[in-house]
């Protein structure tokens, strides 16, 4: 076998940019090759290629993770280049906030077939392989707001309600495998999609974290490299928060 054969590989859905880029980034400096799952970003999905660690490959894979098939497709790009699969990590997420009586069936369908479906999607294509990893471990991306709720954001909170939920039962169903299931549940993030927030409500959310900073998302990514590491291997089923005490 050779040195590229033996590394462990890694699928990062939403790996374009912010937190999926920045888990992209920490594990290829652990030592994983890596396929990056993107929808419309195909730019910035080869920059994160471009800025992972020296010897570590890198491959991007397009699809539309509405599409239940889609999990099939990155999961054979990894199947196919590295002939492994050893870490899901599904981190690719939507948000389509709006009060509910103004939500619309898009609003609302596109969203849950993102956040959870694309997540089911993906376990269920990576099953086999994850099972015959020396250690298969899937982490899954969900929100404090799938927690404690939020005005305006039902769907997103019943998708990644629905996340954490799916954590605890595939966790169980995948132990005899020794298939680890995890998650985290980041609290406010300074990313693309929240720096497009009014002002006041990224002010209100720093006002209630009691860290008193943002996220950033490096400190998302660190605690997932963590969970994907042998460090981790007695963990399974756990839902970590990640957001400076915003949850409690």
């Amino acid at each position: 076998m050779s040195d590229v054969d033996s590394r462990p590989v890694a699928l990062v859905t939403g790996a374009s940019r912010g937190i999926g880029r920045a888990i992209a980034i920490d594990l290829a400096a652990a030592g994983f090759d890596l396929v990056l799952g993107y929808h419309s970003d195909r730019q910035g999905a080869e920059e994160t290629a471009g800025r992972v660690a020296s010897g570590s490959s890198a491959v991007s894979v397009g699809a539309d993770l509405r599409d239940l098939s889609s999990g099939k497709v990155y999961v054979d790009a990894a199947l196919g280049r590295f002939g492994r699969l050893d870490a899901l990590i599904n981190n690719a997420g939507i948000a389509r906030d709006r009060r509910i009586r103004r939500m619309t069936d898009a609003d609302w369908a596109d969203v849950l077939a993102v956040d959870l479906g694309g997540a089911f999607s993906c376990s269920r294509a990576g099953a086999s392989a994850l099972a015959e990893s020396p250690r298969g471990t899937i982490v899954n991306v969900s929100s404090i707001v799938g927690m404690n709720g939020n005005v305006g954001q039902a769907n997103y909170a019943a998708a990644k309600g629905g996340l954490l939920a799916m954590t605890r039962s595939l966790a169980r169903e995948f132990a005899p495998q020794g298939v680890t299931v995890n998650a985290v549940a980041p609290g406010f993030v300074l990313t693309d999609m929240t720096l497009t927030l009014p002002a006041e409500i990224i002010e209100a959310n720093i006002a209630a974290t009691p860290l008193a900073r943002p996220g950033e998302p490096e400190d998302i990514a660190s605690v997932v490299a963590w969970l994907v590491s042998s460090a981790a291997r007695f963990v399974t089923g756990a839902v970590i928060p990640v957001d400076g005490g915003l949850s409690l």
